[in-house]
């Protein structure tokens, strides 16, 4: 199939981007502009972005209907033409990863916390792992915690059980994750 266009002609057409593809990554950089804006207020002021992109994101802020909003994210997600999205992205990932971590440790905690009111085992594992830990303060919330338990099974939530879950947080929290 001959072309009216010259060899240099058609390498430089095939290396330009689709409508679709320009599109697809534009939809891309407004959905950044979505994750960006729910970041706090302390990370956003540590990225490196221009001050009408800061200031787009403030009044992202201040709009209150639906309408402005939309637009306002539209004119978002054209600022971010402009900037490099790849630290933005990184930091909206650290984000997201520092959550993922939190959340983690709350659930090893509960995990903790139920292994140790079920068992004496535990509490000698939890040791043997956390000799940094106060044995009596651990022992006495677990007494307390299994006390709780047996008192109102149906209710998990006694002084004792969340003091226990208070007192084992922090130790997670310090050593590396498992």
């Amino acid at each position: 199939m001959p072309s009216d266009l010259p060899d240099d002609d058609l390498d430089a057409h095939a290396e330009l981007p689709s409508k679709t593809q320009l599109k697809k990554e534009m939809h891309e950089l407004q959905s950044l502009g979505e994750a960006l804006v729910e970041m706090p207020d302390d990370r956003i002021e540590k990225l490196e972005i221009p001050e009408s992109l800061r200031d787009a994101l403030r009044e992202y802020r201040r709009t209150r209907s639906h309408e402005g909003r939309r637009r306002q994210m539209q004119y978002i997600g054209k600022l971010m033409r402009r900037v490099d999205p790849e630290p933005i992205r990184e930091a909206i990932a650290a984000l997201q990863l520092g959550h993922a971590k939190g959340t983690l440790a709350l659930h090893q905690a509960e995990h903790w916390r139920a292994e140790l009111i079920a068992s004496d085992d535990a509490v000698t594992r939890w040791m043997s792992e956390h000799p940094q830990c106060d044995v009596q303060q651990l022992r006495s919330l677990v007494r307390a915690a299994r006390k709780d338990a047996a008192a109102a099974p149906e209710q998990r939530s006694g002084r004792a059980y969340r003091e226990l879950f208070q007192f084992i947080k922090p130790l997670l929290e310090e050593a590396p994750y498992e």
